[in-house]
């Protein structure tokens, strides 16, 4: 499983309009072996660069909502297992575009790619008129 969005992931969000927040879905699931470690060396980044554009992030402090994956109550197996479930709001799509295409975060994300044995970055929206 990839931890990169593929062409046409990528293409589809692009293709979404940038009108107000964009809320990423996390589903993180670490390699044994200290997958945890290298994925926060990766979190103390990006965290940093997510707050910088006015995002909210739940390791910033500034929390959103994060925690613990305890039990898939619906779905397959192959659904479930995660270790993290994290919610990181962005000001706008295009600040997740430009933060994400950054030198920085293209030197963090070696740490994510080390840390991360599969995940899933799910694009949110709040409802029309809230």
């Amino acid at each position: 499983m990839s931890i990169v969005p593929t062409h046409e992931q990528l293409q589809g969000f692009l293709d979404l309009p940038d009108d107000g927040p964009v809320v990423m879905l996390n589903l993180l699931k670490f390699k044994g072996g200290g997958g945890s470690d290298e994925y926060g060396r990766y979190s103390d980044s990006a965290v940093k660069m997510v707050e910088e554009r006015g995002g909210r992030v739940i390791w910033g402090g500034r929390v959103i909502w994060g925690g613990r994956a305890e039990h898939l109550l619906i779905g397959s197996d192959s659904d479930g297992d995660w270790d993290v479930v994290a919610l990181v709001e962005y000001p706008s799509k295009k600040d997740f575009i430009e933060m994400t295409s950054s030198p920085s975060y293209q030197d963090a994300h070696k740490h994510r790619e080390a840390g991360l044995e599969r995940t899933v970055l799910l694009a949110c929206r709040a409802p029309e008129g809230q």
